[in-house]
């Protein structure tokens, strides 16, 4: 048997060579069912305004059932869809537009860089710090703020220094 293709979008596989490939990704069905994907993700706003621009499907409203389904050019939504599709946005708008729902208001990385640059000089770039060998070292002090710890499995390269710096040997190879 020789190599299969399957089509996550039609759940389909067929024999895999290039005239059964391209005679299926050109096909209406594989299109039909790579949009019906796509609109999955659709946010509601859009998802209401394409439903709006429609007429009422006749054979929806008379039987309860089309036989286009989903691919059909018009609309299957009834008033009350509609109206809980405009309240789900509005909750979402609500949602995204409070800021008690996030963890500390008025939060944002923009203002925290204003914030540090503001209360750091131009010419104080840290203090000094001794390690244990007694050696001064240049440390500069970590303002960073509590949600970005509050991250569980934050990448090394995102993590804050540690308080005494990084331990750099000077024979260590890079590369």
């Amino acid at each position: 048997m020789g190599r299969r293709y399957h089509c996550d979008y039609c759940d389909r596989s067929f024999q895999d060579n290039m005239h059964n490939r391209k005679k299926h990704l050109n096909g209406v069905q594989h299109h039909r069912a790579k949009k019906a994907w796509f609109d999955h993700f659709r946010d509601y706003t859009a998802i209401l305004d394409d439903e709006k621009a429609k007429k009422p499907c006749r054979k929806f409203l008379q039987t309860g059932n089309c036989g286009f389904g989903p691919n059909c050019r018009f609309s299957h939504m009834s008033e009350d869809d509609m109206e809980n599709l405009e309240r789900q946005i509005e909750v979402e708008r609500q949602h995204n537009e409070d800021p008690a729902d996030k963890k500390s208001p008025g939060w944002s990385v923009e203002n925290w860089l204003i914030r540090t640059a503001k209360r750091r000089p131009a010419n104080d770039s840290g203090r000094l710090v001794k390690d244990e060998d007694g050696n001064e070292e240049h440390q500069t002090e970590c303002d960073i703020p509590p949600q970005l710890l509050s991250i569980p499995d934050l990448p090394p390269s995102l993590m804050p220094p540690p308080p005494g710096g990084w331990k750099v040997k000077l024979d260590t190879e890079w590369g």
